[in-house]
């Protein structure tokens, strides 16, 4: 593996704000938005030396960015404000033009170096900025070899990994002065409530008030705990694993035939006294909620900015999971999703938080605790725009989520790999014995992430 032992020292940290004057004016966040934590996301583009000669040096590199940002921040405002408790005690944008905390940093590693297979030990507090003010912020980092790293973080109560998306591709572009995405939608009204609302019995089953859940029990002694990793799985494997996920003449997705093989992993490993394992899927709601509602609406919330999200999740016996084929597996993938990917179950979710609001609540499968067993989530990154982060010096060698949460519940966030030949990157946050165990039963699909794989030699 590559090297963890590096320091990394920041040399400048200043304000980007808004190129534009802003009038100061409150946005509430949706009650979508409501269903989030506090808890900050981070993500990350590595780049070769840019071979441009004098054109790019690290110097016009962190000029390019800041200008961009800059103007990227006149569309994209939410992300220059900052959040603030209204009189219900719930969290609201400021937009008030307070900026984005922007480092620049050198880092005495070359970018071949990096061991981005423990994540924890060469990104988390070196390459990924910590956010302590504001609801974004951005770390440029020179490395010795002359490679770049862009990381930003941003708090996930803002925007999910698509609104993210947006904006990194957004920024992207206004670097190149090629700006074509549409700008982003703050209509919040896109997601009011029914009058009078309405929500099916299982979203009690799916959401929870946070003032029901117990206290939380600190782990015993020597317990195991959730690391990060980062794997990559060839596309023939992908293709093999979703044939051996189908059956009966039912194509089930790539998604769903990964995420049952990695949840027979963790039910393998989820200790002799457990009963049961979860894992839930992230789904996005944008499309359903424009369902039936015509173009219009279909393209307001293709650019909505903010939280689309919603979080079913199976259980499924340690014995069944483990034991059964991995058809039946996707079968149960298949089923439990079904019930939320309709646009019924996002207008009724929208009405579960307004029915209980102003209480604080999130999603059930993040509530668990030790003794209740193995819990994860797979969030979907298939639409990373890895490759269109081109800031005008090269495209990224690679990029990815980085999501150490902290909580009990693992998560694990599959995107598309830089390398565009269908492969897979596979961030994973999870327990280390189910993780030692995926490497030991399953080393011929997830692949430790390895400098040789992405190419990363600086010219």
């Amino acid at each position: 593996m590559g090297s963890c032992e590096f320091a990394v020292t920041v040399k400048r940290k200043e304000v980007v704000a808004s190129v534009l004057p802003l009038q100061e004016h409150w946005l509430p966040l949706s009650n979508l938005d409501l269903l989030l934590p506090s808890v900050d996301v981070g993500v990350f583009f590595c780049y070769r030396e840019p071979n441009k000669g004098e054109e790019f040096t690290f110097a016009t590199v962190v000029s390019v960015l800041k200008t961009a940002l800059a103007k990227a921040l006149v569309s994209y405002y939410a992300f220059a404000g900052e959040i603030v408790p209204n009189l219900s005690g719930e969290p609201e944008i400021f937009c008030n033009n307070r900026g984005v905390d922007f480092f620049e940093a050198y880092a005495d590693v070359e970018l071949r170096d990096l061991d981005l297979y423990n994540p924890d030990a060469s990104v988390t507090g070196k390459l990924v900025p910590e956010k302590k003010d504001g609801v974004l912020s951005v770390q440029v980092t020179e490395l010795e070899c002359g490679g770049v790293v862009v990381a930003c973080t941003f708090d996930h109560r803002i925007a999910d990994a698509y609104s993210a998306n947006m904006f990194l591709v957004a920024w992207a572009e206004i670097a190149q002065a090629k700006n074509t995405s549409p700008p982003p939608s703050f209509r919040r009204s896109l997601l009011n409530p029914r009058r009078p609302g309405f929500y099916d019995a299982s979203l009690n089953d799916m959401y929870v008030t946070i003032s029901s859940l117990p206290p939380p029990t600190a782990p015993e002694p020597g317990a195991d705990h959730i690391i990060s990793r980062i794997y990559y799985v060839k596309s023939e494997d992908m293709n093999r694993l979703q044939s051996q996920a189908s059956s009966n003449g039912y194509r089930r997705s790539k998604l769903e035939a990964f995420s049952a093989f990695l949840w027979q992993i963790v039910a393998k490993g989820a200790g002799d006294n457990a009963k049961g394992c979860k894992m839930g899927i992230v789904v996005d709601g944008r499309s359903r909620l424009s369902d039936e509602e015509g173009d219009h609406k279909a393209s307001l919330m293709a650019t909505y900015f903010g939280n689309v999200l919603s979080i079913p999740f199976g259980e499924g016996s340690i014995d069944e999971l483990t034991t059964k084929p991995l058809c039946w597996v996707a079968d149960a993938v298949h089923e439990f999703l079904g019930s939320a990917v309709t646009k019924e179950h996002f207008l009724g979710l929208i009405d579960w938080v307004e029915a209980h609001r102003p209480e604080p609540a999130l999603a059930k499968i993040y509530c668990k605790g030790r003794e209740d067993g193995a819990a994860f989530v797979v969030s979907s990154g298939q639409r990373f725009p890895v490759r269109k982060v081109d800031f005008g010096w090269g495209k990224p060698a690679f990029g990815s989520y980085h999501f150490p949460w902290g909580g009990e519940s693992g998560y694990v966030m599959p995107m598309p790999s830089a390398t565009e030949d269908g492969d897979w990157v596979v961030y994973m946050h999870l327990f280390k014995g189910h993780l030692e165990l995926l490497e030991t039963q399953a080393a011929h699909v997830f692949r430790p992430l390895t400098s040789d794989y992405i190419n990363f030699n600086c010219p």
